[in-house]
């Protein structure tokens, strides 16, 4: 198996929406993003798979020693091995990936945060970076761009966040800031029994609300000479925005069973997007 096979292989097993996204770029944009988001999926995947949390600190470790083994020219894993010949064409910054590894190791340190500032700090980098290196990717003349590319991070961000709530907690962690909960009354301790309540409906709808917000902040960072070259974030963007919609529409329901859409949903959305730009 190629390096470009198995981070393919590691994209397609994982069922990501990204894929969607993928499908119409050029060739080697497609082979640059897709070697990105497996990366991506590998340091995700240290964090989430049950282990000891020294081992997943160790193997955090590792993958940024990996990276410098990667800026050095010797790249050892089949993910930078598939990602080295893209960091000149494509300007990838070492400092972004690091900041990935740093949003997983905060997954480690913290299980909920207190304020919408302190979420945001992490996800500029669990999020917004990959956002940065994808917009690289993809190309982009105007420097309004890369704020375009920030924003929609976050805003994917957050939409995983909702539509993993329930998962998340069986992990112990919670990724709503505390402040969002206690403004409609509710607690980190309370939240499984108000599953069904006004009090719980209005949280997710709060939380779609801001979402949807920094959508509609991403576009407008957009410059519109870039708009054809961004195309596939433009693709995600309308997913995600979609599968907000769901959530809304029935927010105890996004508790108890994960929602998503279907691969002809997110293909015929994909289809529609690239036919308009």
């Amino acid at each position: 198996m190629t390096p470009q096979e198995y981070c393919a292989q590691k994209t397609i097993q994982s069922g990501s929406s990204f894929y969607y996204s993928f499908l119409f770029l050029e060739k080697n944009k497609r082979e640059a993003i897709t070697a990105l988001y497996a990366f991506c999926r590998e340091v995700d995947d240290v964090v989430d798979e049950p282990s000891d949390e020294q081992v997943a600190r160790a193997k955090l470790g590792w993958w940024n020693h990996e990276l410098n083994n990667m800026w050095a020219g010797s790249p050892q894993h089949p993910v930078t091995r598939a990602l080295f010949p893209f960091i000149e064409p494509y300007k990838l910054e070492k400092k972004y990936f690091e900041l990935i590894i740093e949003g997983m190791l905060m997954d480690l340190d913290k299980t909920q945060y207190e304020t919408k500032e302190q979420l945001t700090h992490y996800c500029y980098r669990s999020a917004s970076a990959v956002g940065i290196l994808s917009a690289n990717i993809f190309g982009y003349s105007h420097p309004s761009t890369l704020i375009y590319a920030e924003q929609l991070g976050l805003a994917l961000q957050l939409t995983n966040i909702l539509r993993d709530i329930n998962e998340d907690l069986t992990r112990g962690r919670i990724y709503i800031p505390l402040e969002e909960l206690q403004h409609v009354g509710l607690s980190r301790e309370t939240i499984l029994s108000a599953v069904g309540t006004k009090s719980f409906d209005t949280l997710v709808k709060n939380q779609v609300k801001i979402a949807i917000d920094l959508f509609d902040v991403a576009h407008s960072n957009l410059h519109r000479d870039d708009r054809q070259l961004q195309k596939a974030g433009l693709i995600m963007s309308a997913i995600y925005r979609k599968l907000l919609q769901k959530i809304a529409s029935n927010p105890s329901r996004s508790f108890i069973r994960r929602q998503t859409l279907t691969p002809i949903q997110k293909l015929w959305i994909a289809w529609r997007v690239w036919s308009k730009l």
